[in-house]
């Protein structure tokens, strides 16, 4: 079983090499098992967890079998992953409606594709199917921060998710441009990101064509990369 394996490994990585002490052990397994319970992305009541814990040590009889108790739970993984998508996206649209409203803002798409130059570039511009030179910085609509490069990666406009290809198109090199892409233009509900996410990238067009390297996978479209299960939206987005 899934979980049976996870505490399994838990416990082995609680104990080491060394003789444990077994009330710091305790005490780590408990937060291993939180930090387990936190990845199910369901309201999961601590308190009927010690509970059952404690009647398994006396042999109680549990209130439901492992298949029954996993199958509730994949139910409400999947209620809690449609709520958070249909959240996401009605916040997503309403941020882009208003945001449009604002004069420095350039709708490319209307209610997908939006930007605002911070600053103004100088040099060639991006073409639409250019491998540019970037800096950039990945953030939800909360202001969290889920990807960032201070370094110069080169990407791919090809392989790119569409909001970010088509926001790049025409940049200068020096210049600095925030876009603001709708889910539909994004990763959408797939993914390790939370689904429906409104995604804003802050670029620094260092290069408009970079010399030919590995694309930085940040970048690259999800439906390149091996589709994740409902249950995975909640993992940390890109590394």
């Amino acid at each position: 079983m899934f979980f049976r394996s996870v505490l399994l490994l838990g416990i082995t990585s609680c104990l080491g090499s060394n003789a444990p002490d077994i009330k710091k052990m305790s005490e780590a397994f408990g937060h291993l098992i939180g930090k387990n319970i936190d990845a199910l992305g369901v309201d999961i009541d601590l308190e009927l967890v010690i509970k059952g814990l404690q009647s398994e040590k006396k042999g109680q009889p549990s209130p439901l079998s492992d298949t029954e108790c996993i199958e509730g739970l994949s139910l409400a993984q999947k209620e809690a992953f449609e709520k958070q998508a249909k959240s996401n996206l009605e916040k997503a649209e309403g941020f882009l409606k208003e945001n449009a409203k604002n004069k420095d803002v350039v709708v490319l798409e209307e209610g997908k594709v939006q930007y605002k130059i911070e600053k103004n570039g100088q040099g060639p511009a991006i073409d639409g199917h250019a491998s540019p030179l970037i800096r950039y910085v990945g953030k939800y609509l909360d202001g969290s921060v889920f990807s960032s490069s201070t370094d110069p990666h080169m990407i791919s406009l090809d392989e790119s998710i569409q909001g970010f290809s088509k926001g790049l198109v025409g940049m200068k090199e020096g210049e600095k441009r925030t876009l603001y892409i709708h889910p539909e233009y994004g990763y959408g509900a797939r993914g390790v990101f939370p689904p429906n996410s409104l995604l804003t990238y802050e670029i620094e067009l260092v290069k408009a064509q970079a010399d030919k390297e590995r694309p930085d996978e940040a970048l690259i479209l999800e439906s390149l990369q091996e589709p994740k299960s409902s249950s995975d939206w909640h993992a940390p987005a890109i590394r």
